[in-house]
């Protein structure tokens, strides 16, 4: 039988949101960290740019709302704008007490400028600044009695009380696999806090992690909570195209600091899309680069910033340096072949200005969630800073809701009583294959209604098979994120079938104009089939 686990704050997920999360929360209350993998397997370990927040006297807050407004081509929520660039300065203030030291030139912070931004106030850890922050937080986190961080364990899928039967909908827990054992525990809590980051990993090409399998958007969307604008799937301009590069991803600030985008034989093209050029929003620099690719026939276009000194590259980017080099690429002298991939999940679960979710003691922060914040496009810099706010937020709210003693009914344990080992693991990996191939031939950066709707047939296939699968047999990390990845596949699909228009990060051919009042696209549960939401029997 399976273990049990009681805590009074379950936090799903180990980068920058649920750690910070954590550290909010633990004078106060006991803290389980579930993480999927280590602290390293997160994209807040990987981001490379760095914090928006308006620290210079030059600056102000109505520029950096008015930013982030304009990337979010009108879908932004204006208050939760203007929220989160207040609250900017302080949170700053509180990652410096945790020990983040960020660059600075002449004892003042040392800003660079991203595309979408009218000025330079993004402050950064060179080009790792995810990596700094995470570090600082873990060693927080691991110096902290009343914080329990566990490594290793997937979750399947949360507890709403009202589908055992016979108690009000609250969430009051989560069933997770013990990736290491095989055996299915249940971890019981007062509040549960989804900060599991992405979807990307949805795509073929992506500069995720292999853990961006949007497990708590599908989660959430399982249990009963509303979900937001998934058409607005983010694709980075510039990813490194090498053979062996992996997801290496080329920082927005290196365009930022004078980078030039360079066609095959060496003309620029970025003047010809926008008159910002290089320094346009990411939606609009990606659709560039692949009209380009797709008119030449060519496999990437180049960066380059072979103009800026030899020590000024290899100051401000000695990550990107260091990597591209050990590549046989000397980016002092050679531009850099880079390609758009997959990069920023903008949807998720719906959440207001506390991080609570529709479902009662859920909350959600982070990449998993949409607070209003990103609208259509997210602006440079400015997911940290998300993390970072909804973090306080949630923890604050959370701290006023908690109580000394709660009896928690007894959730049943994980039922493997009618299944089996499967023998046939192959129909799970080409599965996992066909989906993220479809969904970068079809709702990708251009899309159609012929496109989406071969993608949502296919995905009725998929659907079927990985239902029967997870039926039968006993489940394991590819089956639990295929599952998620197809919740989340239809998702992305069946909202950008419903948002009859181009914009921001969804571009439609069929629809190339934008309707005068859009709003944003909500998935209410039931309005499309789902999977059975748990398996265990009471």
């Amino acid at each position: 039988m399976s273990q049990r686990f009681s805590t009074d704050i379950l936090i799903i997920g180990g980068g920058a949101a649920g750690l910070a999360t954590a550290l909010q929360l633990a004078d106060h209350a006991r803290v389980t960290v579930l993480c999927k993998g280590d602290l390293t397997t997160g994209s807040s370990h990987w981001a490379q740019g760095g914090v928006a927040a308006v620290t210079d006297p030059a600056d102000q807050f109505s520029d950096h709302a008015r930013d982030t407004i304009d990337a979010g081509a009108g879908l932004c929520d204006e208050k939760i704008v203007n929220m989160v660039v207040e609250n900017a300065p302080e949170v700053i203030n509180q990652l410096l007490r945790w020990g983040v030291d960020f660059d600075r030139e002449n004892n003042e912070f040392h800003l660079t400028r991203e595309g979408g931004h009218s000025q330079r106030r993004v402050l950064h850890v060179a080009d790792a600044t995810g990596r700094a922050i995470t570090e600082k937080l873990t060693a927080q986190v691991l110096d902290h009695p009343n914080i329990e961080l566990i490594n290793d364990r997937l979750v399947i899928d949360l507890v709403n009380l009202s589908k055992l039967g016979r108690y009000p909908s609250r969430c009051a827990g989560a069933y997770a696999l013990n990736r290491t054992t095989g055996v299915v525990e249940v971890f019981q809590a007062q509040f549960v806090v989804l900060a599991t980051g992405g979807a990307s990993k949805v795509y073929l090409y992506t500069s995720n992690p292999d853990g961006s399998t949007g497990d708590g958007i599908a989660m959430a969307w399982r249990a009963g909570c509303r979900v937001a604008n998934m058409e607005f799937n983010q694709f980075h301009p510039t990813c490194l195209y090498h053979p062996h590069a992996g997801s290496f991803l080329i920082s927005e600030a290196v365009r930022g600091e004078g980078g030039l985008l360079r066609l095959p034989d060496g003309q620029r093209f970025m003047q010809r899309f926008d008159k910002r050029a290089e320094l346009a929003p990411r939606d609009i620099v990606a659709r560039a680069i692949d009209h380009e690719m797709k008119r030449l026939g060519a496999d990437c276009v180049y960066l380059d910033i072979s103009h800026r000194s030899n020590s000024f590259i290899e100051t401000h980017f000695p990550n990107i340096f260091d990597r591209c080099l050990s590549l046989g690429i000397d980016m002092r002298q050679d531009p850099l072949p880079v390609v758009p991939a997959a990069h920023y999940t903008c949807g998720g679960v719906l959440i207001d200005r506390h991080g609570r979710t529709d479902l009662p003691n859920l909350f959600a922060v982070g990449e998993v969630s949409y607070s209003g914040l990103h609208g259509a496009n997210r602006l440079a810099s400015n997911s940290l800073l998300e993390c970072l706010v909804f973090a306080r937020n949630a923890a604050n709210k959370i701290r006023s809701q908690l109580k000394a003693s709660v009896e928690l009914p007894i959730v049943p344990h994980w039922d493997e009583s009618k299944v089996t080992d499967s023998d046939e693991s192959v129909v799970i990996a080409h599965n996992w294959d066909e989906l993220r191939r479809f969904m970068w031939d079809y709702v990708g950066i251009v899309r159609t209604n012929k496109r989406l709707q071969r993608a949502q047939h296919r995905i009725d296939l998929l659907k079927l098979e990985i239902n029967e699968y997870y039926v039968n047999y006993r489940i394991n990390d590819d089956l639990i994120e295929l599952r998620n990845l197809v919740n989340v596949a239809e998702l992305i699909v069946r909202s950008a079938m419903k948002r009859e228009e181009s914009r921001g990060l969804n571009f439609n051919l069929d629809y190339p104009g934008q309707e005068a009042n859009a709003k944003d696209t909500i998935m209410f549960p039931g309005s499309m089939d789902q999977f059975d939401m748990l398996r265990p029997k009471t």
